[in-house]
């Protein structure tokens, strides 16, 4: 059974992908603040979020979608029906990594969002995005391979987020 989320239990143990709203204005009777100067704005659909960090926030982990870059420090406004929060369970496989090889952007997202895909522990996919993201930004590592470098990372990309594979164990198969 699926856990509802409210305002009273959706920042214990939470994955949740936070929209970006420009046009939000907090109230003076705004709901919550937390002791790190966030603010909350519940209402019957979600809850409104103002912060300046977002990511591993105390013991959940919260992401603030946005097309521009988001800057620690810089408060921004992000709305999350209750609908878009999920348990986050350390010792289950709940997530998965998605990459848009156009944008050469990567990120992982929680299995509740789709079927069908290869699952990673929060702390695996992480670390599996963060050297995605270094594949994408840095060519050196192909100056050992004789293939095109784009068909190379895609299809090194594409073997690491769908196995438990290093990528130090697939860029050897790959020579």
């Amino acid at each position: 059974m699926l856990k509802t989320y409210n305002p009273t239990n959706f920042f214990k143990h939470t994955f949740c992908e936070f929209t970006k709203v420009i046009d939000f204005e907090f109230s003076e009777n705004t709901h919550y603040k937390s002791k790190s100067e966030s603010f909350y704005f519940y209402t019957d659909e979600g809850v409104y979020r103002k912060s300046n960090h977002w990511g591993r926030v105390a013991n959940c982990r919260w992401r603030l979608l946005s097309d521009e870059k988001i800057e620690n420090q810089n408060d921004y406004i992000g709305f999350a029906k209750w609908t878009d929060f999920y348990a986050l369970n350390e010792a289950e496989k709940q997530f998965y990594i998605a990459v848009d090889f156009k944008k050469k952007s990567v990120n992982f997202h929680h299995k509740g969002t789709k079927e069908d895909v290869f699952l990673f522990f929060a702390a695996t996919a992480q670390k599996k995005v963060a050297q995605i993201r270094k594949l994408f930004s840095n060519d050196t590592w192909a100056n050992y391979f004789d293939e095109d470098i784009s068909t190379l990372r895609s299809q090194i990309i594409l073997t690491f987020i769908n196995s438990d594979k290093t990528l130090q164990e697939i860029k050897r198969s790959f020579k």
